[in-house]
């Protein structure tokens, strides 16, 4: 059993999309496909997948979040998904321990919805600490393409 430590990455971002809008950008094919991967299989349900594709071309297994999965939601408030490391970090995407993401969401108004990102359940090691620094910028991204897919949507 691997003992995660109190590390936590934690963004959010403020979008210009209803709570609705956001709930289905985060929690369908379609949704995803508007800011987060080439392409996706998700199904959600506990245990369903919540995989993310970035590289299309890339053998099975080295095109991005493969083999995540939902843990837990609450409708219109909150998903969380395992979690890997990117392809190139074999140690920890590799590792049987996986770590977790929590998105939490918030109607601001009637216009605009709250995302709070917590990507937590790291372990100890140099491998983790890479793995760690490379997703605290690419979350700020990820949210970054989700923004800027609400003010598409808003157009």
């Amino acid at each position: 059993m691997h003992t995660p430590n109190n590390k936590k990455l934690h963004k959010t971002t403020i979008a210009n999309c209803t709570l609705d809008t956001a709930w289905w950008k985060w929690t369908s094919h379609e949704g995803l496909k508007t800011f987060f991967g080439a392409d996706n299989s998700i199904r959600l349900r506990l245990g369903g997948p919540f995989e993310i594709y970035f590289m299309l071309d890339a053998p099975l297994g080295q095109r991005g979040g493969e083999g995540n999965k939902v843990i837990s939601y609450l409708p219109k408030k909150m998903l969380s998904f395992t979690w890997n490391a990117p392809p190139h970090i074999q140690e920890v995407r590799n590792h049987e321990h996986k770590t977790w993401v929590v998105v939490e969401l918030e109607e601001v108004d009637n216009t605009q919805t709250k995302v709070s990102l917590s990507h937590i359940g790291w372990l100890d090691g140099a491998a983790w600490e890479e793995t760690f620094d490379y997703f605290d910028s690419a979350w700020e991204r990820v949210l970054e393409w989700f923004s800027n897919s609400c003010e598409k949507n808003a157009e």
